[in-house]
């Protein structure tokens, strides 16, 4: 507590605000608040709530990534010489979120960027999937094209960990679709909501899932999680069905580049059986 009442340096403060819970506020993110003297945020009108539930009154400046080059320079001019606390909407700046500009340029200027960590979507969904934790790769949101989508999956496919992406409740059926087809076998887990009401965590396979999603559709925000590829021997692929599914979309050889790399099979073969295919 003793915080709030020393005063705080000149710099460039990142602060974590919650993603639901507004209880998840840490003691130190309400002293920097309490304390700054501007609060960079993507949302006035959002991060005025989160003000106005803590009793903070402070000078609000919307920033985000369409922010020009005179905006940053005024909010950099102001931390050359005072403490600036940058928000995003919920969660911890920068993670899916604006602001990488604001601290490369702050780091460039000499200016100390400091964090106040807090809340994030990616660690409080992978905390609870029972996927593993122990290596894990967030990788934003998933492209909303369908093309895009599957080839970000194709490109992630053989990398030997979890993998985390933001969704949106409209595309997460056709997300699910794409993961069973293009990482047949992996666990998923479906983080909705969290620290909310109604949260939820939901795991299985994409054919659970996409069951379990039809029926009741989904609503609010969405962290996707993938399990780790599994251990597969090449006779219990079913080569010429992957080779078909992707031929839809790309050519043999782009085909047989994308398998081999995910199923770790020989491109050359992969290939002459894509001919034969098309």
């Amino acid at each position: 507590m003793d915080q709030q009442r020393d005063p705080l340096s000149p710099g460039l403060y990142i602060v974590a605000t919650p993603i639901g819970n507004l209880g998840d506020i840490t003691m130190r993110a309400v002293s920097v608040l309490n304390a700054c003297d501007a609060v960079a945020c993507e949302d006035t009108r959002v991060t005025g709530k989160l003000m106005h539930h803590l009793g903070i009154r402070k000078r609000l400046i919307r920033h985000d990534d369409h922010a020009g080059d005179n905006a940053r320079d005024g909010l950099l001019a102001l931390a050359e010489t005072g403490p600036v606390a940058l928000v995003s909407d919920a969660g911890t700046p920068l993670i899916s979120d604006p602001g990488y500009r604001l601290v490369v340029e702050a780091r460039e200027r000499g200016i100390a960027v400091v964090t106040v960590p807090g809340p994030s979507a990616v660690i409080a969904g992978l905390s609870i999937s029972g996927l593993p934790t122990d290596r894990f790769l967030f990788a934003g949101f998933l492209p909303p094209k369908d093309k895009a989508r599957r080839d970000v999956l194709t490109e992630l496919a053989g990398v030997p960990s979890s993998l985390v992406f933001y969704e949106t409740a409209p595309r997460l059926g056709p997300s699910l679709v794409a993961i069973g087809e293009l990482l047949p076998g992996r666990t998923i887990a479906v983080g909705r909501e969290l620290t909310k009401l109604h949260e939820e965590c939901r795991s299985g396979t994409a054919e659970e899932l996409i069951a379990h999603y039809e029926a009741h559709p989904p609503r609010g925000e969405i962290v996707l999680m993938i399990g780790p590829p599994v251990a597969t021997a090449a006779e219990d692929l079913d080569i010429d069905a992957l080779l078909v599914e992707a031929l839809k979309a790309d050519k043999p050889s782009q085909a047989a580049a994308k398998l081999a790399k995910a199923h770790g099979l020989d491109r050359k073969m992969l290939y002459a059986r894509a001919m034969e295919l098309k």
